[in-house]
């Protein structure tokens, strides 16, 4: 269990950001290597189960019917599908296999099928996790009887600046189905996306939510946007990098035992961003050479750069 031992104030984490980068970075690693081993990174692997023709608004998502995008309409997936890919990210390394699909809310209709979908990856000895838009609190249960592991449903900001992202759903919303999921005994994965022209501010109250949580989240990803033509941010301004490693060593500080994940946009960060993350506190890393409907960093390069830092997959 990852119970919370101490409550953080907006205030602390301030004081945190305004370190000298060095040595919040140390203060950072020093707490990583006490509660993780330091040359170990968890690895997952995401797959689109349904793709496009969300509802939603989200203006960094290629999936929302409200765009216009190159992404196509696909119906969900087949079981064996799912099997075929689950068996091809084991084999490329990965110990987790997250399936999404682009749904506002998880109809009872689909329920079935995705608990043999679950139930289809994990005998084949891989961690589950689903993204699937808001649950209510007996499909969580449900979930859990079929022996899923992780339920992912990020926050994406601060709840200030949510509604500035989204419309069509509330910050309440999210935080009651993370709610439902956690009563249900599944391990939480929630986490933000930086770069949705929030301020850093936002990205502290993010954090201020999540490691606040009376059981802090077991996986908290944090995402850089990956800028979609044809979506509201397509023409965002970049993320400083150093403001990137900052959240990074900030979520490690304060929630020590949680696996922080380096998510979407990992394939514009270099290889040296991605080791000072790593230094910071990311333990956890999504594998392959997309992330649902958009490119991430190559098994191939992730292959060439653990290797060049000696580290090993768990």
């Amino acid at each position: 269990m990852n119970k919370n031992t101490k409550k953080w104030k907006l205030d602390d984490l301030e004081n945190l950001y305004r370190l000298p980068f060095n040595d919040l970075i140390f203060k950072a690693h020093s707490i990583h290597r006490e509660h993780h081993d330091p040359n170990k990174i968890q690895v997952s692997t995401l797959m689109s189960i349904k793709t496009g023709g969300c509802p939603e608004d989200c203006k960094y998502c290629s999936q929302s019917i409200k765009y216009n995008t190159d992404v196509e309409i696909e119906k969900l997936l087949s079981v064996e599908d799912v099997i075929d890919q689950a068996k091809a990210a084991k084999d490329s390394g990965a110990s987790r296999f997250c399936m999404g699909a682009a749904w506002r809310n998880l109809n009872d209709s689909n329920l079935e099928k995705i608990k043999d979908m679950v139930k289809a990856v994990k005998n084949l000895n891989l961690e589950t996790c689903l993204t699937l838009g808001m649950l209510k609190k007996e499909q969580a249960d449900s979930l859990k009887e079929c022996g899923l592991d992780y339920y992912n449903h990020n926050l994406d900001s601060s709840e200030e600046y949510y509604s500035k992202v989204v419309s069509t759903r509330t910050y309440q919303d999210r935080l009651n189905t993370l709610s439902y999921v956690r009563d249900a005994g599944i391990k939480v994965c929630t986490g933000g996306i930086l770069g949705l022209g929030e301020e850093n501010i936002d990205r502290l109250k993010l954090i201020e939510v999540l490691c606040n949580m009376e059981e802090q989240p077991e996986s908290v990803p944090m995402n850089k946007l990956v800028k979609i033509d044809g979506t509201p941010y397509s023409e965002n301004e970049n993320v400083d990098n150093f403001d990137f490693i900052r959240v990074i060593a900030i979520s490690r500080i304060t929630m020590p035992k949680t696996f922080v994940r380096l998510s979407a946009g990992r394939d514009s960060m270099n290889d040296e961003m991605q080791a000072l993350c790593f230094f910071a506190g990311a333990n956890s890393i999504f594998y392959g050479d997309e992330l649902l409907t958009t490119k991430n960093s190559s098994i191939n390069h992730d292959k060439v750069l653990m290797d060049k830092l000696s580290i090993k997959t768990l």
